[in-house]
């Protein structure tokens, strides 16, 4: 369906969509807005051709349960999720780590991910970091096109995705699919956010 020709009962779907996708991903673990819209969709009943709401109407309704229904569960998980982080930053600091994704904006679910981009000479270079480390990882599937490789990490129960792009893309200012920019922060900058528990005011691309 072309935007010139909107049903009158868009908006409203799309929020219904938006408040269920969201309540998913808080419960259940969900981190891919996709997944959750389409799940939110057919749960609702309506057809696989159903107009889905932008990500960042997911995210709003997202953070707006979070906030209501599981604040202190949610600084709990933050905090003890960013601490582990940081933990694993120092260990692969020679590689220009950034932490990114819900763990960073605040979003993370239940069973979340730790994100983190490395920007090394090569992939092959973190994997033998890796083997003389001791430390046991497996490839996974990359999301964006532009990392060479994943290299996931389970700690307590806790998967670190390390993502691993050219040198050159630290430069770069990654974006979302609608336009907006893609925060990441240093070890420096998560430090100091888990010194203000609450103060996400972050600067997108921190250091």
């Amino acid at each position: 369906m072309s935007k010139d020709h909107v049903s009158p009962g868009a908006p409203r779907q799309c929020s219904r969509i938006a408040g269920l996708a969201a309540r998913l991903m808080a419960e259940n673990g969900i981190d891919d807005y996709s997944i959750a819209k389409r799940k939110a969709a057919a749960i609702l009943g309506l057809p696989a051709s159903a107009r889905l709401p932008e990500n960042a109407e997911v995210e709003a309704e997202l953070r707006a349960y979070q906030r209501l229904f599981q604040e202190r569960e949610q600084s709990e998980r933050l905090a003890g999720l960013r601490q582990k982080a940081v933990s694993f930053m120092e260990i692969v600091r020679r590689f220009n780590p950034y932490l990114s994704g819900a763990v960073l904006d605040g979003t993370a679910g239940k069973g979340a991910d730790i994100d983190l981009q490395l920007f090394p000479d090569s992939a092959k270079e973190v994997e033998i970091f890796l083997l003389n480390e001791h430390i046991e990882y497996r490839h996974s599937t990359p999301r964006s096109k532009r990392a060479e490789a994943v290299l996931t990490i389970h700690d307590g129960g806790t998967a670190i995705n390390l993502i691993v792009y050219p040198p050159q893309d630290e430069r770069i200012v990654s974006r979302t699919r609608d336009g907006r920019i893609r925060p990441r922060a240093r070890i420096d900058a998560l430090r100091r956010m888990l010194r203000a528990p609450g103060d996400d005011s972050l600067d997108p691309q921190s250091k």
